[in-house]
């Protein structure tokens, strides 16, 4: 392990500290991961090697649930903040789905407005930034599956179940 793991949060710490705190649960059929508000996504820092530096506000659910058909994160972006570089993707598709704030992602040569109830779909070729042209906080999730994977969905895929829940 590179040496930035001494000192900063990675998604492993992550589980022990959610653990430690009674914020992580899961039983045969599931497991949760409870993070807190949307403030708090700060809490949890990450290296992020394409920066070579750590970031505040952005937490990968994969190791924490244990999602193993997608990749999703929870995202904090501050005011007037844009991510420093532009990627793509070799073969994940991502939805990006605004929960609070506004802001631009740019894809191609394309400016979107984003904001609150905004979800945009990015094939794995297309080229993209983010930026906070707010003056609040800019709130996002992002769930990333390989294209063309999903083979069953919805109505498709989901079965009846007659079962009395005791809530």
């Amino acid at each position: 392990m590179s040496a930035h793991t001494n000192t900063e949060t990675q998604p492993s710490q992550v589980r022990e500290q959610l653990e430690r705190s009674g914020k992580l649960s899961q039983g045969t059929n599931y497991s949760a991961a409870h993070l807190g508000a949307l403030e708090q996504l700060t809490e949890y820092p990450l290296f992020m090697p394409a920066l070579n530096k750590t970031v505040k506000g952005k937490v990968f659910l994969k190791e924490l649930i244990g999602t193993n058909g997608s990749e999703i994160s929870m995202n904090k972006l501050p005011a007037g903040y844009t991510i420093p570089f532009s990627h793509a993707h070799k073969q994940n598709e991502e939805v990006y789905i605004f929960l609070k704030g506004q802001g631009q992602l740019a894809v191609d040569d394309d400016i979107i407005p984003v904001s609150e109830g905004s979800c945009v779909r990015l094939a794995p070729a297309a080229r993209r930034c983010l930026r906070n042209s707010g003056q609040e906080e800019l709130y996002f999730i992002v769930i990333q599956a390989r294209e063309g994977s999903l083979g069953q969905y919805t109505f498709d895929d989901g079965i009846k179940l007659e079962h009395n829940i005791n809530w």
